[in-house]
């Protein structure tokens, strides 16, 4: 084989393994913003209570920054919330400890956000966080809605 064959295919290789090496690293780079929400109601939390509060969550995680960041708006709870958090992980109907919780107030709406570990983000994305806002009345939890991929 001549020189300059052998020199193009060695070209046309190295560029053919750039290119591979490049479409492996696009879907990390550029990986979809998913949305997050949860509905939350009285009748959720685990036991459920009689509490007429309901609340809606919506939130965003970017696997890129591996931020999630959410909003919380609620009304009609028996009192003032003490606490608010995710949980996980876990199905609904089951209780697990708290993962995240919210630091920046406790009005509706709650706003937060928070840089996940790559565990906590399987178990976002696998629809096993809840999150639930808790009351001097309802000291376990007033409303609590699981986390599900939004539309």
């Amino acid at each position: 084989m001549n020189t300059m064959l052998r020199s193009g295919l060695l070209r046309s290789g190295l560029t053919g393994l750039a290119a591979v090496a490049l479409l492996a690293a696009v879907p990390a780079a550029f990986a979809q913003t998913q949305t997050l929400k949860a509905t939350l109601t009285a009748a959720s939390q685990v036991p459920p209570n009689a509490s007429k509060g309901t609340g809606a969550l919506t939130g965003t995680y970017d696997p890129a920054t591996k931020k999630l960041t959410w909003s919380v708006t609620f009304a009609d709870l028996s009192g003032p919330p003490t606490a608010a958090h995710f949980h996980g992980p876990a199905a609904a109907g089951a209780n697990a400890g708290v993962v995240v919780p919210q630091k920046d107030g406790l009005a509706s709406p709650m706003k937060g956000e928070a840089t996940l570990t790559d565990a906590q983000a399987a178990d976002l994305a696998a629809g096993m966080w809840y999150f639930n806002i808790h009351t001097d009345a309802n000291k376990g939890g007033e409303i609590r809605g699981q986390v599900t991929k939004g539309m």
